[in-house]
């Protein structure tokens, strides 16, 4: 299938959202929204470059749809929390839609695609390949979490008492309300801090698991262990009174998170013959 003209609407997209886009653009636009003299301007520039890349200068289509689905997006995406991470991933998966719909239209591929389609998904070895990534992704983190939580939950009991005894070491005039205030305040931390650090191991383990399966499908063995060294180097601070006990869980984690995806890459390899 040919995905020539594909290409040139994705690379011209990416030229203009992410390097030909100033970040004052982009805050002028989440300030003044459709009144934003900035928002048009990277529409035009998006649809200027877009036509000249794709060398159809007759087709007076790409540059009409790039020009107001690009304006429609944008303008939505203005309106939307800029904060979110969420709202950023559905703008640029319209974009790409767009895209390949009109990549679709104008090359007239439509006939050729549904077939194209029918074909993968009735192959195992795709749905095996879809199984295999969804499992390693977030259920397995979730089993790999419970399986792990009561290490996690001894961590933070004491870290909790070890800044409660140093704050009794330190205690000489404060009232006994300011002491329980400071204990409550340490709790506090303590349950932020773990809800921070368990968002951020779930994301590094997804990418970890992911890394894994891929390596054993490709029989890149020799990058898993690369992955493994480069986990290694990870320490804990020597002022940390429970260095021990955090050392051990990452590295129980680690192994179990590594071991399985290794276990489940051999399987979908035998699977897929």
């Amino acid at each position: 299938m040919e995905i020539n003209l594909l290409l040139r609407l994705l690379v011209a997209h990416l030229l203009t959202d992410f390097i030909l886009q100033p970040k004052s653009w982009v805050i002028d636009r989440e300030e003044k929204r459709g009144k934003s003299s900035k928002l048009y301007l990277h529409v035009l520039i998006t649809t200027i470059v877009a036509y000249v890349l794709s060398g159809l200068y007759s087709n007076w289509v790409i540059p009409l749809v790039i020009f107001s689905t690009h304006l429609f997006i944008d303008y939505l995406k203005s309106k939307a929390d800029k904060n979110k991470f969420s709202y950023f991933i559905a703008d640029q998966v319209a974009h790409v839609l767009v895209i390949v719909v009109l990549w679709l239209s104008v090359e007239n591929k439509w006939a050729e695609t549904c077939p194209f389609i029918e074909t993968v998904t009735s192959s195992n070895k795709f749905w095996v390949l879809v199984a295999g990534y969804t499992f390693v992704s977030f259920p397995l983190g979730i089993i790999i979490g419970k399986a792990t939580q009561k290490w996690r939950d001894q961590i933070g009991r004491e870290k909790e008492q070890a800044a409660i005894s140093k704050l009794d070491d330190q205690e000489t005039e404060e009232s006994s309300n300011e002491h329980a205030a400071e204990i409550s305040m340490i709790k506090k931390n303590n349950e932020e801090q773990g809800i921070g650090l368990a968002n951020a191991g779930k994301w590094i383990g997804i990418c970890e698991r992911v890394l894994i399966l891929t390596f054993v499908l490709m029989q890149q063995y020799s990058a898993i262990g690369f992955l493994m060294t480069a986990k290694s180097i990870l320490r804990f601070s020597d002022k940390e009174t429970n260095t021990q006990l955090k050392t051990e869980y990452i590295l129980v984690g680690t192994l179990v998170s590594f071991a399985t995806s290794a276990m489940i890459g051999v399987v979908m390899k035998m699977a897929m013959g």
